[in-house]
């Protein structure tokens, strides 16, 4: 795919098209983005499933289950080069109907994240999070700023967030759930689509937090006829319900692992469990697709979420998995009400990161 856009890149993200452990590390991602593989979601719709509506949410969720199996052996066949997607017809009702579905019913009592506040979001009322029945989106515009295997990415900034980050440099967008444009699914699916004709290499689902704009997001895949890759952009405090809809549809999992230890997650986030929850959830976006880590260096935090955040990568996912060891940390929005953040980072804690990552046997480490 060919547009002016690709010419004008970052350097690094023309070179990474050559960059051996980049490839080995999202070997299907580049084949989606280079059109020679498609996307998870659209083999998703390929899947047929038989069901009522009406019937209730458990005997949905176990057809799901069931047709997942069926996803992954239908997978298997279209990467191996035994089967053709374009040989397959759309069945009149798919998997992916079947996730937004489910998504849908999630919002009567909504357990998106692992708060599992139980707001009816479709009765109009919002929960921890302050995002209603509808998404809305702060901003969406082809970013030249991420990792240099997604730039250009077509990036779509969902309000709203299931954390509260005292040093979120995005509060305006995260804080603040009502703010931004009421989105619909068919609107955002015409604008995939044109981002890709205009050179986007994936479409980025990100904030805030995507989680509770799943429901927008899988209709929005499913209206989508490009071939695009999708990544989840995300702190990765979904519910388990949640990690399974997603499941099947992304192609890479851009996460933030931000804290080594509860203490810190709640200090600073606002959020409880927050180490089982988030490794978990690594350890299933693993087995489902591609994942790029980001770990934001916090100062004064390097013993205590650095250095058990990257041993805990190493050991669980492995030397070869992508790692984005971040120096970017500013004293954002509250910052300044906890002395140990209100600083840049130090080259000294950097060169210190780095080492621990180094140390921990990470060998395909990005900064």
């Amino acid at each position: 795919m060919v547009s002016p856009l690709w010419r004008i890149l970052r350097p690094d993200a023309i070179e990474v098209l050559r960059d051996e452990k980049a490839r080995a590390a999202l070997p299907r991602y580049f084949a989606v983005m280079e059109d020679r593989l498609p996307a998870r979601f659209q083999i998703c719709k390929r899947v047929e499933v038989d069901f009522n509506r009406s019937a209730p949410e458990e005997e949905l969720w176990r057809t799901h289950h069931e047709k997942m199996k069926e996803f992954r052996k239908l997978r298997a066949k279209v990467d191996s080069g035994e089967l053709k997607l374009e040989s397959l017809g759309r069945p009149e009702h798919s998997l992916l109907d079947l996730k937004v579905e489910l998504a849908r019913r999630m919002l009567k009592s909504c357990r998106f994240c692992e708060r599992r506040c139980g707001a009816d979001r479709a009765a109009g009322k919002t929960g921890w999070c302050g995002v209603g029945d509808k998404s809305r989106i702060a901003s969406e515009f082809m970013h030249h700023g991420e990792e240099p295997e997604l730039v250009p990415s077509y990036t779509i900034f969902f309000s709203g967030c299931t954390f509260s980050c005292q040093y979120c440099q995005n509060w305006d967008i995260s804080q603040y759930p009502e703010e931004g444009v009421q989105v619909s699914p068919q609107s955002l699916a015409k604008l995939i689509d044109n981002a890709r004709r205009e050179g986007a290499r994936n479409v980025n689902f990100v904030g805030g937090e995507p989680t509770p704009n799943l429901p927008t997001i899988l209709e929005s895949l499913n209206l989508c006829e490009t071939n695009i890759p999708s990544v989840w952009n995300s702190n990765m405090f979904l519910s388990l319900e949640s990690m399974q809809l997603l499941s099947g549809t992304q192609d890479i999992y851009l996460t933030d692992f931000k804290y080594g230890n509860d203490k810190c997650a709640w200090r600073y986030s606002k959020v409880g469990q927050y180490f089982a929850v988030v490794s978990r959830n690594h350890l299933l976006a693993f087995e489902d697709a591609e994942l790029i880590i980001r770990h934001l260096v916090l100062p004064n935090h390097i013993e205590c979420c650095t250095r058990p955040v990257l041993k805990w990568i190493a050991e669980n996912l492995g030397p070869m998995v992508r790692v984005n060891v971040m120096d970017q940390y500013r004293a954002c929005y509250k910052a300044d009400q906890f002395e140990e953040i209100n600083r840049r980072l130090t080259p000294e804690e950097f060169s210190r990161a780095l080492k621990i990552a180094e140390e921990a046997g990470l060998k395909n480490v990005i900064s």
